[in-house]
């Protein structure tokens, strides 16, 4: 039976009031990840991602999106999209390679340029040397300013390698990190009705932003399989939209007769498949058939798609290797 949230702990509140270690790399072998899986920020992560889960089952994203979101919600959104224009300002050069533009390198540029601050942030500095970088800095409230340097790295590693001009799992969960951090110091509030926002809204709008930079940019998927085969990019848009259908009517078979109503992150990555591959599906999407086609009900679709995300993409040194780690996701 899927637990509802108020059957979920509630994610811990991390205070500002004294000064965090930023986070640095700590996943260098294998046995690190063994390491990984017992720290705090691990652990915290986890329940995150279980809680967003929970917080939208049965929920598709029209009565979401019908509900009221918060000031915090609107203004990450607007965030977004000033990314997403960006593009328009940075257009591919005419260069014919296959994957990768350069002129992602000038995006991505930008996004450092304006992510990182021009003097060392320190909570206790004289103010006129305080300079947070400006894109948090505008976007967060007084308040959260000396979580800046803690979640800077997660937002310039949210959108693809800038010099292998390539995106992957690893990118995408820097991205749910970074909102998972401004949960614990509750810019973002861990309530069903935030909660919810901040996988059809938010990350719905993030999903867009990096569709974009894939397609205008062409992307080169990081990893010869993608996501092991689930998707050449993305794996969250699964596992959450999986739960907004649990308890539907349609089996898990109706994937695979489009046009598909966008009326949940399933669907919505599964027609940009339709979109962006050619043949028949069970050649280029083998696993996603083989669900869709083996599995009875989309209750087993959903916790089958928690486990493999554990096991497939937070347990893999090539996918986490890169996060830092510590700061607000406590390295104990």
């Amino acid at each position: 039976m899927a637990q509802t949230t108020s059957q979920i702990p509630e994610l811990r509140e991390v205070s500002l009031a004294r000064p965090i270690q930023p986070p640095e790399k700590h996943i260098q072998v294998d046995r690190d990840i063994d390491a990984w899986k017992k720290t705090a920020g691990y652990k915290d992560y986890c329940l995150w991602v279980v809680r967003l889960n929970a917080s939208v089952l049965g929920l598709d994203i029209p009565t979401i999106a019908a509900t009221e979101k918060s000031e915090a919600v609107s203004k990450v959104v607007q965030f977004l999209e000033e990314l997403k224009g960006w593009v328009d300002e940075i257009p591919p050069y005419g260069d014919r390679q296959r994957f990768g533009n350069l002129a992602f390198r000038d995006w991505g540029k930008r996004l450092q340029q304006a992510s990182q601050p021009s003097h060392i942030y320190c909570a206790y500095a004289h103010k006129d040397l305080q300079r947070a970088p400006q894109l948090l800095h505008d976007l967060l409230p007084q308040r959260f300013h000396p979580a800046i340097p803690l979640i800077s790295p997660y937002l310039l590693s949210s959108f693809g390698d800038f010099m292998r001009l390539d995106y992957g799992s690893g990118h995408e969960l820097s991205f749910a990190l970074f909102l998972m951090a401004l949960t614990l110091v509750r810019f973002f509030e861990p309530v069903p009705e935030e909660e919810r926002h901040l996988v059809v809204t938010v990350f719905g709008k993030y999903l867009e932003v990096a569709w974009h930079l894939q397609d205008v940019y062409r992307l080169e998927p990081a990893g010869s399989h993608g996501v092991w085969g689930l998707d050449d990019y993305h794996f969250l848009g699964f596992l959450w939209g999986s739960a907004q259908l649990r308890g539907s009517n349609l089996p898990p078979s109706s994937i695979l007769k489009p046009p598909l109503p966008a009326t949940n992150l399933y669907n919505l990555q599964v027609t940009r498949i339709y979109q962006l591959k050619i043949g028949p599906f069970f050649e280029h999407s083998a696993q996603l058939h083989a669900i869709a086609t083996g599995v009875p009900n989309w209750d087993k679709v959903n916790s089958g798609m928690l486990k493999m995300y554990e096991a497939e993409v937070l347990n893999k040194r090539v996918v986490v290797q890169h996060l830092p780690l510590g700061g607000l996701l406590v390295w104990d």
